[in-house]
Formats: structure tokens, sequence, C-alpha cells
């Protein structure tokens, strides 16, 4: 586990050396504290009303900015090693291709969760003042949630850096892939959800739900939003995303699915 470590380290150190970590905690402190405290102002509330419903208006928020977060991160880690000649230097050292991604992977996954914690932790002050630390439950369980996305997202990004030939092109993949999970998926879905209705029937109802484990962005929102009854029917979920669904453990599996099998296919395809 040495050479792990140690890249590891390495990544994390450059990561904190060069103020990233604290640059992405300050931007999601910002938006948190913005969008908790004055997202009621148009009607007419200050301050945060539910625990619920704060995590409901943080939900768009994480979906939006840490995929991207992760994906830029991430793309270039292999890529941008061979495209700047160091890649030979790194493989000569007495370490595996294996270790080495590894490394990298666990570094810049310690400083994306540090980033992200850090940034959403000023909620979590703000509403023990207002509802106590019993009340902390869920909203623990949403920050366990975005940095499991983040992660997921990470993973991604560790296989287009293997996938791709130079940097430019890694980044090109980067934002299409951050385009397609956040925004394109979940339009084909519904048009396909609108298209098929009154034409699905048993079983085949439920399948634009089970589609939506195939967009992490959509487990992390199902285990954070259908968790919540009041705001499960604000949104409508009730009727649209079948029980099965609500499971905790299987979203939470689902998610694990999305960090572990990218990474492998990573290492399946950086291998000599």
């Amino acid at each position: 586990m040495s050479p792990i470590v140690a890249v590891a380290a390495k990544e994390f150190r450059d990561r904190l050396r060069n103020r990233w970590v604290l640059a992405v905690a300050v931007v999601f402190a910002a938006f948190s504290f913005a969008i908790t405290y004055f997202g009621g102002a148009g009607e007419g509330r200050i301050g945060p009303s539910s625990i619920e419903l704060t995590i409901a208006s943080l939900v768009s928020l994480v979906i939006y900015l840490i995929p991207l977060i992760a994906l830029l991160l991430g793309f270039d880690s292999i890529v941008g090693e061979r495209e700047r000649g160091s890649l030979d230097l790194l493989l000569a050292l007495p370490i595996t291709r294996l270790e080495l991604l590894l490394g990298k992977y666990l570094g810049l996954a310690a400083a994306l969760a540090l980033a992200t914690l850090a940034g959403l932790a000023g909620v979590a002050v703000l509403l023990a003042q207002r509802f106590g630390a019993a009340g902390l439950f869920h909203y623990g369980g949403f920050m366990a949630s975005s940095v499991l996305l983040g992660l997921a997202f990470l993973s991604l990004a560790m296989l287009l850096s293997t996938l791709a030939r130079d940097r430019a092109r890694a980044s090109g993949m980067a934002i299409a892939l951050w385009f397609a999970f956040v925004l394109v998926f979940d339009l084909l879905l519904l048009g396909l959800l609108v298209a098929g209705s009154g034409q699905l029937a048993g079983m085949a109802q439920d399948l634009p739900a089970y589609l939506l484990l195939l967009n992490p962005a959509d487990v992390f929102r199902i285990l954070n939003v259908f968790s919540l009854d009041d705001v499960r029917r604000l949104y409508g979920l009730a009727s649209l995303v079948p029980p099965a669904l609500g499971n905790p453990w299987l979203m939470g599996g689902a998610m694990a699915a999305w960090i572990v099998v990218p990474l492998a296919l990573a290492a399946w395809r950086f291998r000599p």
C-alpha cells in the first residue's frame, strides 16, 4: 500500500498547495448559504423553514456543481501526465500502473471530499442553531451522498483520462459527459415517458423510473428527495417513482456501483 499512499498524499498536497480545496469550499459555502438563507425570500421569509426543504433546494446546487468539479478535477490525471512526458518517469519507479491509478484517485477523492464537506458544513451549523442537533440526521446523509456523487463522477473522469489521447480531447469529453448526465439525460427520459404515456402496461410502466439508475445524478436526487415524505409529495415523485427505488440501501448500492465500475474500467484500460 505504500506506493498508493505516497501517490495519494502527493496529489492531495498538490491540491492544498494550489488552493484548489479552499476555492471549491468557498464556492460551495457561498452558494449553499445563499440558497438556505435567502431561498424563501420570494415568499416573504428569511432563513431555513425546514431541513427537508433546505435539502431539496441544495440538491439542485449539488447536481450542477459537484459533477462538473469532479470531472474537471480528474480528466487530465493520466492523459496529462502522458502529455507532459512524466508518465514514463513515474512508471520507471517501483510502482505498478494500478497503484498509480489508485493513488491518484484516492488523493483527488480526498481533496474533493474535504472541499465538499467544508463547503456544506456551514449550513449544518446554521441548521443546528435553528432546529437543534437532532434535526441534522437527514442533512448528514445529504452531505455523505454529495461526497459519493463526487466520487462517482471522479471515477468517470479517471476513465475518460485513460481513454483520451490528449488533454484537449479529454476536456471536451468531460464537458460532454456533464451535459449528457446533468442536462440531456432527464430530457430524453421525460420525452420517453411522454411518448409512451398510456401505452406502457404492467411492469413496463416502471421502466422509465428504473432507467434513472443509469444516471448517478438521478440516483443522488432520488436518494435525497424520495426519502423525504413532504418533499416527495411536493415534487410529485410518489406517483412517478416506484416504492422499491425509495430503499436507501438499493440507491446506495447503485451509487457504489457508479464509483467502482468506471474505476475498474479505467484500471483495465490503463493496463500494460
